[in-house]
């Protein structure tokens, strides 16, 4: 395994894969060389990026690194990929000169670990950043959530339509499939998908945590959850009890060690299903929509009239250096082609987005399908409404593209497009600092099996934002809706002594026209989380006595502590 590592970074040295910067090296030591070649002018010179550094050259550079990796690239490098980076590309990393070499060979750390390199999706990224808060208040046993097999599943399939949960063990009858008889087991789930795309139906996964520690691992053998395994004499299936096979015939070598019972026959035959199965649900999925891609990438002249859509992008802090950036896709329901059926009229639409770096190397894509669905009689009513399509996909701050494709599939010639660039801010250390302020006429807290997970849902809220037409126009409500906003607080100093933060938060409604404030109250962090650097800001409040103009929601923050103030503002319309 060492020397395939060697040979892979001795090739992607070769072909430019990993950037080397060799202009400081050699100049360091050019004029060595030179002098040497004056005294022996029949001596080929040695190659001075082969040549050997002394122990002085060595600790400076060490030391010079180590300053340079203070920041950010400090950060990816000890934490978000301690483990899982190898030492050979560890050591490249520390030894690359500026911020430039730093960024590409992110990329490539990242892209080398691409399940399918033929795929623009890179999901062990994904599966890396996803849902973080969510992986992490569910599925965390002495490391990260996210990087459980738990999570992995639960990032790519979303939430099973049933769990079958053991956390205790215990006593245990074997169904008929799996030998029959008692036993005991460890902690275990069973998570069962009704239906996965390019898998199948009816699909069950096994997680056990054979350690007792909370960390559930995915299993193919359904005999791993067995605490009494190798227990001689006890836990004995159907057919051991019965003396009509041995317990010793189970580690036969093959996938499971359920042992002999009265379906083993046609449970053996099963087992490279099983293989098979773990294969697909561990791999990344294929792209759907080959022609939106074509669209995308070829920008070609449309056949048929544009097909509008509006786009929104907010921007919350995960950790460090990761931002969550949700995407929403609002399309009114006028310029989707409905087709009616049996009663119900249906438009169906399909979504494809992808974000690039300036470089044009793919980072992250998405597709999806959206389906509307009316009574025929109430289409005409509908057809003034919107849909919304919404996304998070986590980026690392910096400057990308963001594509997006649609086409009304009732309609195939009815495409849209969308590009624009996509700054991802940079949230720095000890800097108060927000998320975007969003705007939405409902919000509702989920449940804790719900956090992090679904359709327009950051962290334990669903938010779906108001979306307007463009930047200047502000998004719109009634007198007869909500007005509720959301938005995160970051980095408030920690008093050493109570160990609590102390800051005011202020929101106001104020009249633009005016520029009279219709609203104002003020609220104590302690109130919203004492102990806490981060605070969320949420708030719904009706309409009904404000009059058709112009406003805007302001939220202020004053830290007592750090001296630091910060404010953000969205402004709407009441109609």
């Amino acid at each position: 395994m060492m020397s395939n590592r060697r040979s892979f970074l001795a090739v992607a040295l070769v072909c430019g894969l990993i950037p080397v910067s060799s202009n400081r090296l050699f100049s360091q030591q050019s004029a060595g060389a030179g002098a040497q070649a004056q005294s022996s002018p029949g001596q080929d010179e040695p190659d001075p990026l082969k040549r050997e550094r002394s122990d002085s050259q060595k600790i400076k550079a060490r030391k010079d690194v180590g300053i340079e990796l203070k920041g950010a690239y400090k950060t990816w490098l000890e934490q978000d990929v301690s483990y899982i980076i190898s030492d050979e590309e560890r050591k490249a990393f520390r030894n690359l000169s500026n911020d430039e070499e730093r960024e590409a060979f992110i990329e490539t750390f990242w892209l080398r670990r691409n399940p399918n390199p033929d795929s623009p999706e890179n999901e062990f990224r994904e599966e890396h950043y996803r849902r973080i808060a969510y992986a992490n208040e569910h599925f965390a046993a002495g490391k990260p959530g996210w990087k459980t097999d738990r999570g992995h599943i639960y990032i790519a399939f979303g939430k099973p339509d049933s769990i079958d949960s053991h956390p205790s063990g215990g006593a245990y009858q074997r169904p008929i499939d799996e030998g029959g008889g008692e036993t005991a087991t460890f902690p275990f789930e069973t998570w069962h998908y009704r239906y996965l795309e390019g898998i199948g139906d009816n699909i069950d996964l096994e997680f056990v945590d054979t350690c007792m520690c909370g960390d559930y691992h995915f299993t193919i053998d359904r005999g791993e959850k067995d605490a009494l395994l190798r227990v001689p004499g006890m836990g004995l299936t159907q057919w051991e009890s019965m003396g009509m096979a041995k317990k010793a015939d189970r580690f036969h070598g093959g996938p499971e060690t359920l042992g002999t019972g009265p379906l083993a026959s046609s449970q053996q035959s099963k087992e490279f299903d099983r293989i098979e199965l773990a294969a697909k649900v561990f791999a990344p999925p294929p792209v759907k929509f080959k022609d939106l891609e074509s669209a995308m990438t070829s920008h070609s002249i449309m056949n048929g009239p544009p097909f509008p859509f509006d786009v929104r992008t907010d921007f919350v802090k995960v950790t460090d250096n990761t931002v969550l950036v949700p995407v929403t896709v609002q399309i009114r329901n006028r310029d989707i082609t409905f087709e009616t059926k049996n009663g119900v009229s249906r438009g169906v639409v399909n979504i494809l987005g992808k974000v690039t770096t300036i470089t044009h190397r793919v980072v992250q894509t998405f597709e999806d399908t959206v389906e509307v669905e009316q009574p025929a009689e109430l289409l005409e009513k509908s057809l003034d409404h919107k849909s919304i399509y919404w996304k998070a996909l986590p980026l690392l701050p910096g400057s990308y593209r963001l594509d997006i494709a649609i086409k009304d599939v009732h309609n195939p010639d009815h495409l849209g497009l969308y590009g624009r660039s996509l700054e991802v801010p940079k949230f720095y250390d000890e800097k108060l600092a927000t998320s975007s302020l969003i705007l939405a006429d409902q919000m509702a807290a989920v449940d804790s099996h719900s956090i992090g997970a679904g359709n327009c849902v950051i962290g334990n809220t669903k938010i779906c934002p108001r979306v307007s037409t463009n930047a200047a126009t502000p998004v719109s409500f009634t007198r007869n809706q909500q007005l509720s906003f959301w938005m995160q607080v970051y980095n408030l100093q920690i008093n050493d002594a109570t160990k609590s933060n102390n800051a005011t938060v202020t929101y106001q409604i104020v009249d633009t026209t005016t520029n009279n404030v219709i609203f104002e109250k003020q609220l104590d962090s302690k109130d919203l989380g004492a102990h806490s650097d981060q605070l969320t800001v949420e708030k719904s409040l009706p309409m009904a006595g404000l009059q058709p103009g112009k406003y805007k929601v302001t939220i202020k923050v004053n830290d007592e502590i750090s001296k630091q103030e910060i404010a953000k503002s969205a402004p709407f319309v009441v109609e």
